[in-house]
């Protein structure tokens, strides 16, 4: 399995130390809600998710995501620029303890899709981040996302389609120093997926998947299910 993802990824390598954090061998469950619509024929929009992920699947809070965002698409520009807010707690590892921390977000993104070989669907996001992460400075990072769907039938994600999904996103930091004589890498995080879809109709998805997350402290599986809406 390692052998495939070096393969896919092109050669990207990540180098990370490993301190103390959540067990790395339990497996962990993210359940996602992605909604997008459009208010009908201007270039404006609305688009989020809302995110519950567990350490250990159900019942060790991991985090609560809450996010929403404005969208605006310049004509033949085949690109859609988002301005929005995030509303994340996170709790502690361990289910005995959990003290959530609070974080209020504002992010700006910028989306735009190509297709290689007729059948490879790809999609960028650039996003970068206004963090205020309770007890910390101001905070910033840039994140960038390729996702990559594959029909296993023709060449769109049609009602009735099945297709194979994988995306990869690296978190950089800006600021590094964050209060208390505290500081972060410039390397954030990194998440790495591979799953499989279906195209419940034209307008929801849902998907199935594993994601690897790898921080500069600890490395951990996460099962992941998900619809995707457009209205």
């Amino acid at each position: 399995m390692k052998r495939i993802l070096v393969f896919i990824l092109l050669g990207l390598t990540l180098q990370a130390s490993y301190g103390q954090g959540p067990d790395e061998d339990q497996l962990g469950a993210w359940y996602m809600y992605f909604y997008s619509a459009d208010f009908g024929d201007t270039q404006w929009g609305v688009q989020g998710d809302f995110q519950y992920r567990d350490w250990r699947g159900l019942g060790d809070r991991e985090q609560l995501l809450l996010r929403s965002g404005l969208t605006f698409t310049p004509k033949d520009s085949g690109v859609k620029f988002t301005l929005g807010y995030a509303n994340i707690s996170t709790g502690q590892f361990g289910t005995d303890i959990d003290n959530p921390v609070v974080e209020n977000r504002i992010y700006q993104e910028a989306l735009f899709s190509n297709v290689i070989l007729k059948r490879l669907l790809l999609t960028h996001r650039f996003r970068y981040e206004q963090r205020w992460v309770a007890e910390q400075d101001f905070r910033t990072r840039f994140r960038y996302n390729i996702f990559i769907n594959v029909p296993f039938e023709g060449t769109t994600l049609d009602k009735g389609t099945p297709y194979f999904a994988f995306y990869n996103e690296l978190f950089i930091n800006g600021e590094r120093t964050i209060g208390e004589d505290l500081e972060v890498q410039f390397f954030d995080r990194n998440r790495t997926y591979l799953g499989l879809g279906y195209a419940l109709s034209d307008k929801l998805r849902m998907q199935v998947g594993w994601m690897q997350q790898t921080t500069v402290n600890w490395q951990k599986g996460q099962l992941q299910f998900s619809l995707h809406h457009t209205f």
